[in-house]
């Protein structure tokens, strides 16, 4: 248990820095719409979906490297809360046709993001 607990921690520390380092970005300055959060939640998506599918189909990974990987570093670097927050920001300020593009667009590119990570494996990993 304590071991799985660091995993996550050190992952979580991994995600977190370069999901900030990722709002330096400055050519994705804070604009109508939010791309550095669209930016980290799709390549997280591709990020998981590529963790997921080598896992599948090259051979399990160890319970502390899952950990680590999937909810330490994915969950570190994605950014849901920050995604809603947004969201609701956008509402408040009475754009609600900004808001449901920007859903469904963060939706549609990280489910998007998923598949891709999974073909990225299927087509490397050969």
């Amino acid at each position: 248990m304590l071991f799985n607990c660091l995993a996550v921690g050190a992952g979580g520390f991994v995600g977190s820095v370069f999901r900030y380092l990722i709002g330096l970005i400055p050519v994705l300055g804070r604009g109508t719409i939010p791309f550095q959060t669209l930016l980290v939640n799709v390549a997280g998506a591709v990020f998981i979906g590529m963790i997921v599918k080598y896992t599948q189909c090259c051979g399990a990974l160890s319970e502390q490297t899952m950990l680590f990987l999937k909810v330490g570093v994915c969950g570190g670097f994605t950014t849901f809360s920050t995604f809603s927050l947004e969201a609701a920001g956008m509402i408040e300020s009475g754009r609600w046709l900004l808001m449901l593009c920007y859903a469904a667009v963060s939706v549609a590119l990280c489910l998007s993001g998923i598949f891709a990570g999974q073909w990225l494996v299927l087509k490397f990993s050969s």
